[in-house]
């Protein structure tokens, strides 16, 4: 599959790529690892980050941990599922003309929407393209599998943004189609009723939860920045 190779500017706020060396960076090459063994161990390439509520951390935590994966010399694919209020454009700085929509409405093939980041040449992405009226139709449709089965064919790691559990049904229909669901929880704001119903969401559509993310801890609170927990 080839790739457009649009080069782009560095993001600041992905510190693994700024500062891979600082104790943040740290614990997201440890969340990594936490989930590569999981997902070396049921044979898994696709992984989707949501999280209960807005604000979460799910976009900075989805950034991080495609730098680490690509930093580990995997060839990573971010696909930005969150056809609502799409960001992974403005944290790779890469054109949004066209993306996701656009594939799934078969006006682009895949190769014609895959952008290269400078963060790293084994990071590409799907920007979410146009924002459609319809976006739970596009994202359950059997484009968008077959979407997933083409890339995770290509790619060694697929991971893939989308909107909260509680605001929409996007990234339930989503979850049952990777073979993989983590999700963000942020320090003081979610709520634990929040957490149950995105679980409970997730287990109606037989959801493979590898865990839980904790995005926002204090140092005071925590020696570690950020925790990855198993189920």
């Amino acid at each position: 599959m080839s790739k457009i190779n649009k080069n782009v500017d560095n993001n600041r706020d992905i510190i693994t790529s700024i500062n891979p060396q600082s104790p943040i960076s740290e614990q997201y090459r440890t969340i990594r690892t936490t989930i590569d063994f999981k997902m070396a161990d049921q044979g898994m390439k696709s992984l989707l980050v949501t999280s209960s509520e807005a604000s979460a951390g799910k976009s900075t935590t989805i950034a991080n941990l495609a730098v680490t994966f690509a930093q580990q010399g995997k060839k990573v694919l971010v696909i930005d599922g969150d056809l609502r209020k799409p960001t992974v454009d403005k944290t790779f700085k890469v054109q949004n003309s066209v993306g996701l929509t656009n594939i799934l409405m078969n006006q682009y093939a895949i190769q014609d929407v895959l952008q290269r980041t400078r963060i790293s040449g084994n990071l590409t992405v799907i920007t979410s393209g146009p924002i459609p009226p319809n976006p739970s139709e596009l994202l359950g449709s059997n484009a968008m599998k077959q979407l997933l089965d083409t890339v995770t064919g290509y790619f060694d790691v697929v991971l893939l943004d989308t909107p909260p559990l509680s605001a929409v049904t996007d990234a339930q229909i989503l979850s049952s189609y990777v073979e993989g669901v983590v999700i963000v929880v942020h320090a003081n704001q979610t709520r634990k009723d929040g957490l149950l119903k995105a679980k409970n969401l997730l287990d109606q559509v037989n959801a493979n939860i590898l865990g839980v993310v904790l995005h926002g801890t204090e140092p005071k609170d925590s020696t570690s920045y950020y925790y990855y927990g198993v189920e």
